[in-house]
């Protein structure tokens, strides 16, 4: 580390689907978290470490801000607005391909307190699906929310920008030693990221109305004499009209997220798996609070 080395906490916020966990990806260099295209991909915050010379940069991936129907996604909300405390730089991901929502609005409300004494981003994604003219309209219709000159643009997917987005939150931290040690790039524990590249694969793979009352628990991970990991995983929905959907017939669609997930699971470890997936049904678990519980979402107003 040299003397004038900077480190810090950068929460990453935006509505569901703008592109944070892709973003998270493209930072670091490599995949640590989920990523689809349906909205509340992420369910939990994740820390996405970046050691460079000068600097360690700790990203943390929050849950999608949006309007809260179930307890889960108070608990989702609830994770995402805890990542603004404590910080030392916010991004403020927004998509601009599209104009600003309701829940741009209302993330923009929590942000202007918090922006008083935290150095807060505005961060356009996606700016290589529009012409100038939009963007130009873009900045400013998220900045009139937010009444912020620090506006950056990015493209997450192609990792346009990153370069000096990474420079410019250098000289946002403070000077201090690095939090965590220079090969650690998440706090989550493997079988924790397995179980979210399950619920990947799922989501990649399913018919719209199944994904999102969809979780994946691990029951067992094990490694072997062969340097191989067993993993025995549970996939729960909420409906048994929902459980043929996932099997498929003859288990064909088992069998599709099975390898999907695995070889996502393989390229994270560096190592072969041996997955075996499980069906079970657990009617309204998205507003039963011991079941969120049992899953890991266990607080939330």
């Amino acid at each position: 580390m040299t003397e004038n080395f900077h480190s810090g906490f950068i929460t990453i916020v935006g509505r569901p689907n703008v592109g944070k966990s892709t973003l998270v990806n493209a930072l670091l260099g490599q995949k640590i978290a989920a990523v689809s295209p349906r909205p509340q991909t992420t369910r939990k915050r994740q820390l996405g470490i970046l050691t460079l010379e000068n600097a360690q940069l700790i990203f943390v991936d929050t849950p999608g801000i949006h309007q809260a129907k179930h307890k889960l996604g108070a608990f989702l909300n609830y994770e995402a607005e805890e990542a603004l405390q404590g910080v030392d730089v916010i991004l403020w991901l927004v998509d601009s391909s599209s104009a600003p929502t309701e829940d741009d609005m209302r993330i923009a409300t929590l942000l202007k307190s918090a922006a008083r004494r935290t150095p807060t981003i505005l961060l356009l994604n996606k700016t290589d699906l529009i012409p100038p003219e939009v963007e130009s309209l873009r900045v400013g219709e998220f900045s009139a929310l937010l009444k912020t000159t620090d506006v950056k643009r990015i493209s997450a997917s192609n990792r346009s920008g990153i370069g000096s987005l990474i420079e410019s939150l250098i000289h946002l931290l403070p000077q201090r030693e690095a939090e965590y040690p220079e090969e650690q790039i998440t706090d989550l524990y493997e079988r924790e990221i397995a179980a979210d590249l399950i619920r990947e694969a799922c989501l990649l793979q399913l018919r719209d109305e199944v994904p999102h009352s969809l979780a994946v628990r691990i029951d067992e991970f094990k490694e072997r004499e062969n340097g191989m990991a067993y993993i025995g995983a549970t996939i729960f929905i909420e409906r048994e009209s929902h459980k043929g959907i996932v099997i498929g017939k003859g288990g064909e669609m088992l069998k599709t997220i099975g390898s999907a997930a695995r070889k996502e699971i393989e390229d994270m470890g560096g190592r072969k798996v041996f997955l075996e997936l499980r069906v079970k049904v657990s009617k309204n678990w998205r507003n039963d609070a011991n079941v969120l519980k049992q899953f890991g979402y266990g607080k939330g107003k």
